[in-house]
């Protein structure tokens, strides 16, 4: 009965263990992407231990965090009950995809740079025709580098552009100009609008289908979701992607690879090479930051609100992908959760990648990265903002 009784008690812990333990060493099945150790990458996983354990000490609220080197996945870290295939709400990091599809449609012929706003969305939307009358200078260039010069007077809390406008394109289009085209660099959700509106108009089709078909598909990702359609089924270019992880590590490998996925060119090089060129403002692109994260070599970078990234490495083949609920205290480019995330990258990545020399395998190093990664996975932190039930991971 005594052994029955302890038999019936431990049992569950076994289950437990075997259920983590086979999730820590299931082969990770994803085209295009293979797995290493970190030391096999010539990168020092001690560092990368030590950053786990920092993350856990600071409570933080990651849900994952994946480093790829050389188009292998060596760390893939996930917390607060999240998984390999749970995705996340992406927030601005949909604005650096959907550049992606832009330059798919402009490397098709279906729209230009130098097309004007009003022109292509009043064919589109023909009653909206008066309301885009003055924004007949207003280009799809301006639209994706942040300098369009239209103004919106964006409301604190519950503002009808992200929550309840059955519309979101007229309240667009009903924005009034306040700077010339290409003035000036303005961080606004307008533009995003427009952009979906006008890669839309020129798919001839929702911009997330064409999403699905043109990039979403050759990936091979998976639980891919565009969120957040208003009444007018328009989503926003700007937030309501939800992607996991691990795709998010491929949209960063595209770039790595100049717009080229196992041989095949899905996004136009010259296209990657635009988008993360200084624009109207020397950190910015089409969609896409510079040097945000790391200022002292090539980078390249894609940041969500609450602290979602993709981080580009171009000289080091490396890619860095982050999601969490963090702090959203201090502004765009010095909000809390983006200090985090480059003290991060800075002070325990890169260190890991110039410790090639003494990156030696070994059963002990493999052993202390898979108990770190396993009581990680069980860790939840403080979220630094409000978790909006968007925030949450899901299948």
């Amino acid at each position: 009965m005594k052994l029955r009784l302890l038999l019936k008690c431990i049992a569950p812990v076994f289950v437990a263990m075997s259920i983590s333990n086979a999730h820590a060493d299931a082969p990770l099945r994803e085209a295009g992407l293979a797995e290493a150790s970190p030391e096999d990458a010539g990168v020092d996983s001690r560092e990368l231990v030590r950053l786990s354990q920092w993350i856990r000490e600071q409570k933080l609220d990651v849900y994952s965090l994946l480093v790829v080197k050389d188009g292998k996945l060596i760390f893939e870290r996930y917390g607060a009950g999240a998984s390999r295939d749970s995705n996340y709400e992406l927030y601005s990091v949909t604005k650096s995809v959907t550049s992606m599809l832009a330059g798919i449609l402009i490397g098709q012929g279906k729209v230009s740079l130098d097309d004007s706003v009003a022109t292509k969305l009043a064919a589109w939307r023909p009653d909206l025709r008066a309301d885009l009358a003055d924004k007949r200078n207003v280009e799809l260039k301006h639209v994706l580098s942040m300098s369009s010069g239209l103004h919106y007077d964006f409301k604190p809390k519950d503002d009808p552009i992200y929550y309840a406008a059955p519309d979101r394109l007229k309240l667009a289009a009903e924005t009034n100009p306040k700077a010339a085209p290409g003035a000036e660099f303005e961080y606004t959700d307008i533009n995003p609008i427009l952009a979906a509106a006008m890669l839309s108009a020129a798919a001839h089709e929702p911009v997330e289908r064409y999403a699905k078909a043109s990039l979403f598909d050759p990936l091979g990702m998976k639980h891919a979701v565009w969120t957040r359609a208003d009444r007018s089924g328009l989503v926003s270019a700007g937030w309501g992607l939800r992607l996991r992880a691990v795709d998010m590590a491929k949209i960063g490998m595209l770039v790595l690879d100049h717009g080229r996925w196992q041989g095949r060119q899905i996004v136009p090089r010259t296209w990657i090479t635009q988008m993360t060129s200084p624009g109207v403002a020397p950190y910015f692109g089409y969609y896409w930051w510079i040097n945000n994260i790391v200022q002292n070599e090539p980078e390249f970078d894609a940041m969500g609100f609450k602290g979602q990234f993709i981080t580009v490495l171009p000289e080091r083949n490396t890619v860095i992908v982050m999601t969490s609920v963090m702090s959203v205290d201090g502004g765009l480019r010095d909000a809390k959760n983006l200090q985090t995330f480059r003290q991060m990258v800075n002070g325990y990545v890169i260190p890991a990648l110039d410790n090639a020399n003494h990156a030696r395998p070994s059963a002990q190093r493999r052993a202390a990265l898979r108990h770190e990664l396993a009581i990680s996975a069980h860790t939840k932190g403080v979220p630094g903002a409000q978790v909006d039930p968007t925030d949450l991971p899901s299948l």
